[in-house]
């Protein structure tokens, strides 16, 4: 006998029927009913005094079904999302101590998009970038590089010596003097020599 509802198809009615039969939890179990009563007929406001739903919640889910997507009603998780737990924490700080290229990517430095996409194909838990920059930064750690600029100055500029003075007014320029200040090891050279 062909299933003749509203929005159906015989495969996601039978499917839907089928689901209902399992130990469901309440939540998941209202959401086929309201699909199952939407494609029968009845309308937002039966639906609703019927399971005792919120109209949010009978509206998105006879859509799902005007849609033909009554196939997905276990695919949006319910509750809160998933919390960190220790283990995915230690992995994060372990990858973010590590080049990706020791994981097989091609970049130098990780993202928090890529630890992300990484973490989730391990350990299944999608966070989004801003929640793993946050981890990171909790853990005192970034997918930044560290900024060493300052090493690098001073290291190659330890033989510069600088005067500061104040100079009279009225006194000529000594070029010989500037000269001097600017290539100290000429200078001395040039006096060695006379």
């Amino acid at each position: 006998m062909e299933n003749q509802g509203l929005y159906l198809t015989s495969f996601q009615h039978k499917l839907l029927l089928k689901s209902l039969e399992g130990d469901l939890r309440p939540e998941y179990r209202r959401r086929v009913e309201i699909m199952l009563l939407a494609d029968a007929g009845q309308s937002q406001a039966q639906i609703c005094e019927t399971l005792l739903c919120s109209p949010e919640t009978a509206r998105y889910w006879i859509a799902m079904a005007q849609a033909g997507l009554a196939h997905n009603w276990s695919a949006r998780p319910m509750g809160r999302p998933k919390t960190v737990n220790e283990q995915y924490l230690a992995r994060l700080k372990e990858l973010a101590s590590h080049s990706p290229r020791e994981h097989g990517y091609p970049f130098q430095r990780w993202t928090a998009q890529w630890l992300s996409k990484h973490l989730e194909k391990e350990l299944g838990m999608k966070l989004s970038s801003c929640h793993i920059n946050r981890l990171l930064k909790e853990m005192g750690l970034s997918t930044r590089p560290k900024d060493n600029t300052t090493e690098k100055y001073s290291s190659s500029q330890k033989d510069i010596n600088i005067t500061i003075g104040n100079l009279p007014s009225n006194a000529e320029p000594n070029f010989g003097r500037l000269f001097a200040i600017a290539h100290p090891l000429q200078h001395t050279h040039a006096q060695k020599a006379t």
